[in-house]
């Protein structure tokens, strides 16, 4: 992107197309978390209670569907230059409905882990990796604003999407449920894509062709980050917290079912995710101000408090306040590794690098929900596991303020 092209270009004004795409981005964020990320807590719970399988055996079909999916987010950048967002985001919904109604048939294992493929690319196609290469077309400047606005549809489908799908599990059962998720997501979804999603206003005029020429290609900008101190550090920190983070989100309602109950657990599950509604919406203000790797450390450790507190306090409130800590800083972990992308490297290279980032961190985290299980099984309660959580946590906020030497670098 050049001076004159950005000229004709108002990002702050509300009458820009860009913010109807932020919409759209809150809207497959919804549908994405909610049946991709969020709704495996409630696939862990809803299988073990119908077909009494181990916790390890059923949180291990998550870990494959992370792995599988972050082998295909690598490649959502390249993607969308060849087939468009619009192509992408739908390809995304019609795989996400497909892999509900299939979760929603499972009777053996094995079928599990093949819906589970099928569900990682409806991941792939409505996660953080195409919400914030698309939006990357759509802005430049407001780039951190307009990915933090979006990236609150994540939380919205924790907020919104586990309540109602543990409601509608309990009115018309558990294959039911996921069949009507399914179909209201393709009646809304697609028609809003088809009218809101077309070409990107910021298409590469011959001045921006002559400058992307000179930039190194997908497969340069790769070897060159994964030898970057400060990108390593990056990738690092928050693969080990999201391998904590993801793992004891898929493992919460189990946890706190015996504790408090099914509809407690649930209650916790969503003011957890509107906090972190509210902690990303209070950083979308400032965090383009303040230190966002110093803001990472300190969310990082926000967290650990939380979970010491989850370990070793029974009462109620004082659970269900912990889960709230702990939402506070979740929605900002998903979106400050493409701020601190867009501050610290080329921005030529940014797509390319978020789609590494998020496979990276993906592949790490696809473990969380499988040790976690198996630490459960081996121990007999989630203690052991969750101090290990800790111990990663408080780890990646020390990694985390580890910078390379070079401050914009042209990985």
């Amino acid at each position: 992107m050049n001076a004159p092209e950005q000229t004709s270009i108002d990002e702050t004004s509300a009458r820009y197309e860009g913010w109807r795409i932020v919409a759209v981005c809150f809207l497959v964020a919804t549908f994405g978390w909610g049946l991709g990320f969020y709704g495996q807590s409630v696939y862990v719970a809803e299988l073990h209670r119908l077909h009494g399988w181990p916790a390890s055996l059923i949180s291990g079909g998550t870990t494959f569907f992370y792995l599988f999916g972050a082998l295909l987010v690598v490649f959502v950048s390249e993607a969308i230059r060849s087939v468009g967002p619009r192509n992408c985001l739908l390809a995304g919904i019609f795989a996400l409905a497909a892999a509900a109604f299939l979760i929603g048939q499972v009777t053996k294992p094995w079928q599990l882990y093949a819906a589970n493929a099928v569900l990682a690319f409806g991941w792939a196609g409505t996660s953080l990796g195409i919400i914030t290469n698309t939006l990357g077309l759509w802005f430049d400047r407001k780039r951190g604003m307009a990915i933090s606005l979006a990236l609150n549809g994540a939380s919205f489908g924790g907020i919104a999407g586990v309540p109602l799908l543990v409601a509608a599990i309990g009115s018309i059962g558990f294959p039911g449920a996921m069949v009507v998720a399914a179909i209201a997501m393709v009646v809304l979804m697609v028609p809003v894509i088809l009218v809101f999603v077309g070409r990107p206003p910021l298409h590469p005029s011959a001045a921006v062709a002559a400058a992307r020429a000179d930039a190194p290609s997908a497969t340069q900008v790769r070897a060159q980050a994964l030898r970057d101190v400060g990108f390593l550090s990056v990738s690092a920190s928050f693969a080990l917290v999201l391998f904590a983070q993801v793992g004891f989100i898929v493992h919460l309602i189990s946890f706190l079912d015996s504790v408090v109950g099914r509809e407690r657990a649930a209650f916790a599950v969503a003011l957890m995710t509107a906090m972190a509604v509210v902690g990303r919406v209070l950083f979308s203000f400032v965090i383009d101000r303040l230190n966002q790797r110093l803001a990472s450390a300190i969310s990082f450790v926000s967290q650990a408090v939380a979970l010491a507190i989850i370990i070793n306090v029974q009462n109620d409130i004082a659970l269900i306040g912990s889960c709230a800590l702990f939402g506070f800083s979740v929605g900002n972990l998903i979106t400050l590794p493409a701020l601190i992308v867009q501050r610290e490297f080329d921005p030529r290279s940014f797509g390319v690098l978020i789609s590494l980032i998020t496979a990276i961190n993906q592949i790490t985290y696809a473990f969380g929900p499988g040790v976690i299980g198996l630490l459960r099984d081996a121990s007999g309660s989630y203690a052991l596991p969750f101090y290990g959580c800790i111990g990663l946590e408080l780890v990646a906020a020390v990694l985390i303020m580890v910078r390379g030497r070079r401050g914009k670098t042209s990985s």
